[in-house]
């Protein structure tokens, strides 16, 4: 896991330097931070159960002198806790580095100073896009969790196929519903709204702001709380 960790940690700096050389800072900044805690974390759980990948190792790890909750609860807590935290610390220092080079190569004498220190800032972790990179973590280690139990070799292609598939089949199936029951559409958002053209412009059918939010929490918060109770399920079935 260390391994692993530091594997991941690496590839968020390279992912860094180069985004920031091509497309700058902001760029960076979100693409690395997407890509090391939901890319990296789901990429870590798919190797936290991975001790069934063969007959030797996976009856040694259900020989140790531990409980089937207390084996789920270590994976948690190395995935859901120990990974985040040590991202979200690696990934302020790194940026907090560059933020402050940028800075210090600026001239204070140039006429756009003001306007060049201030168009490059740090990430916050309070953000629009931390708070939408965060449910979506959950849920992918959650899934890989899953997946890891249920697949014993290469579970992390396997469970990245199987949650690819489902997701273009729920949007088809939202769009083709949405198109048996509105006629023309332009656009059908999952759980969301439905696009309708009437003559040149466009209205929308929205839920109710309520059962929207009621949806929006389910789908990010219980629908991934299952996931990781189910991998503890999963877990004990294993053993038996």
């Amino acid at each position: 896991m260390f391994g692993f960790t530091g594997m991941l940690l690496a590839l968020v700096l390279i992912l860094y330097v180069v985004a920031k050389s091509l497309m700058g800072y902001n760029a960076a900044q979100n693409l690395s931070f997407i890509w090391g805690l939901a890319g990296g974390g789901c990429f870590l759980a798919s190797f936290v159960f991975s001790y069934f990948s063969s007959n030797a190792t996976g009856s040694s790890y259900l020989t140790l002198p531990a409980s089937h909750f207390e084996k789920w609860l270590c994976g948690i807590l190395i995935v859901g806790v120990l990974y985040p935290a040590t991202f979200m610390i690696f990934f302020r220092i790194m940026d907090a580095s560059f933020v402050a080079l940028f800075h210090k190569s600026l001239d204070p004498a140039g006429p756009f100073y003001k306007q060049q220190y201030e168009s490059v800032y740090l990430f916050s972790f309070n953000g629009i896009v931390a708070g939408k990179v965060y449910p979506m973590f959950l849920f992918l280690a959650g899934a890989m969790l899953i997946g890891s139990l249920y697949f014993n070799k290469v579970s992390f292609i396997k469970v990245s196929i199987v949650i690819c598939v489902i997701c273009i089949g729920s949007f088809g199936l939202n769009w083709l519903f949405a198109k048996l029951i509105f006629g023309t559409i332009s656009d059908a958002a999952l759980f969301n709204h439905v696009s309708i053209p009437v003559g040149k412009e466009e209205g929308s059918i929205e839920l109710p702001e309520r059962v929207g939010r009621i949806f929006d929490f389910s789908l990010k918060y219980i629908f991934t709380l299952l996931l990781w109770i189910f991998a503890f399920i999963r877990l004990r079935e294993k053993e038996f």
